[in-house]
């Protein structure tokens, strides 16, 4: 258990330790007269410092750990990992800058009533650092050539105005957080900022939702999420041990999550009907040892960092386009000469229907393919969103495999809407271009523009 101090300049941190070390009679003796355990000596002060993030409602990146020791020193890496929880190790100049760090963010909160910080001195002299991401960063080597984003610290697009350099009270941030009420904590995903609402405060109400009626048998947290990724960034999703087929999923923003239940409330997949509403929960908290559901994956995973979110930058959101289920499927990013019979291979791999109409675009380069895909009705198209959106596809002189990526199309039949480039389908039917409304674009319409990704 630990409890949390008020009082003071900040939060601080109460933990069994310090009750024991009053408890002690100063020897190396207990009570009975048997000798003492050696206490492990605490760590000697090092320009190295090891972060414990406590409750990390959101995402804890290099630059948010920059931009709250920066005002102490300077610093020359950070490495952000999350084997037991999530932690950081922050490399100060000089042991000075480090023990000025660890005096004033011991025990407060990065944001308000959330991420607390536990900073204790690392035994390493010095960090390895192999590329610049939002994980690790070597401020003293610029030039990593990793594609990853300007340097922390420095991002010119932040979300809310940067926190303030020196502390209210010359001790740690407050209670209120890193800048008091006029910081405004980034939201949990990079997307376009949402207005200030509960500015200063914990994560925004209304980012959670409730999903009720998933089949108890095949529904797991990779499946949900390649359904709910159509319609905003996914952050969390936690399956509930103790109410069967139902799961909570933290989405980027609380219009994720409308969007979400305006396009997936009463969907019926299979046998059941999906029920999505808004959580009362503001976020979902890390669960450390998650139970296992019947096909053996964990019951808890974290998505922030996952490639396939859809909504991640502002060229890739632009380029979505938000559909509803429809029983025709937009591909993409799927190889140049993938077959049909490939096609249908993959949906048979996950066991579900696969479509009775298949029909490529023409080729706009040699990079990838896409087309569309008819299934009998709208419950065999969300499974199959379900369980074959990001399945991977083999191709001998590709170095890795082609993700396929599926979402909903804008057409409700092949051969409808603006269609580009025909061909029969499986059953003799006809293609997309060959319909009343056919035309030059039908792949910039149907879900994301094929030669995005």
């Amino acid at each position: 258990m630990m409890a949390y101090n008020g009082g003071g300049g900040g939060k601080r941190l109460c933990s069994g330790l310090d009750l024991d070390v009053e408890r002690s009679n100063g020897n190396n003796y207990n009570m009975a007269g048997e000798p003492r355990r050696k206490r492990e000596l605490p760590a000697r002060p090092n320009h190295i410092l090891l972060y414990t993030i406590i409750n990390p409602a959101y995402p804890i990146t290099v630059d948010v750990i920059h931009t709250i020791s920066t005002p102490h020193g300077q610093v020359q890496r950070i490495v952000v990992f999350k084997k037991n929880g999530v932690q950081a190790m922050v490399e100060f100049e000089s042991v000075e800058s480090a023990t000025r760090a660890k005096e004033a963010l011991h025990g407060c909160d990065i944001y308000s009533g959330c991420c607390t910080l536990k900073i204790e001195y690392a035994k390493p002299e010095r960090l390895n650092v192999f590329k610049n991401d939002q994980d690790s960063w070597d401020y003293t080597y610029m030039d990593f050539g990793s594609g990853g984003p300007p340097p922390p610290g420095m991002m010119k697009d932040r979300h809310g105005p940067p926190p303030p350099h020196h502390p209210r009270d010359g001790r740690g941030y407050g209670p209120e957080g890193y800048g008091g009420e006029g910081f405004v904590p980034p939201p949990p995903m990079h997307h376009p900022p949402m207005p200030p609402q509960n500015q200063g405060g914990p994560p925004q109400q209304g980012a959670v939702m409730m999903v009720y009626g998933l089949d108890p048998s095949t529904a797991n947290a990779d499946r949900l999420f390649n359904l709910c990724c159509l319609y905003g960034n996914v952050v969390r999703i936690k399956f509930l041990k103790t109410k069967e087929g139902t799961a909570m999923v933290q989405m980027g923003d609380a219009v994720s999550v409308e969007r979400c239940v305006q396009n997936l409330n009463n969907v019926t997949v299979g046998d059941y009907t999906l029920t999505l509403a808004f959580s009362k929960q503001a976020y979902l908290s890390e669960v450390m040892n998650p139970y296992p559901l019947p096909d053996k994956s964990p019951s808890f995973k974290d998505y922030v960092s996952n490639k396939n979110n859809r909504f991640l930058t502002p060229a890739s959101i632009h380029k979505n386009r938000i559909q509803p289920p429809s029983k025709v499927v937009h591909f993409f990013n799927t190889p140049p000469d993938v077959s049909e019979e490939q096609l249908l291979g993959v949906f048979a791999d996950y066991g579900v229907a696969p479509p009775h109409t298949i029909s490529k675009f023409p080729l706009k380069s040699e990079r990838s393919s896409s087309g569309l895909m008819e299934f009998q009705n709208i419950s065999q198209s969300v499974m199959a969103i379900m369980a074959c959106n990001h399945a991977t596809i083999q191709h001998p002189g590709a170095k890795f495999p082609f993700v396929m990526k599926l979402c909903f199309s804008s057409s409700r039949q092949i051969g409808q809407g603006k269609g580009q480039g025909g061909g029969k389908s499986r059953d003799g039917s006809q293609g997309p271009g060959q319909g009343p409304d056919a035309g030059p674009r039908q792949g910039q319409n149907n879900g994301v523009e094929h030669d995005y990704y």
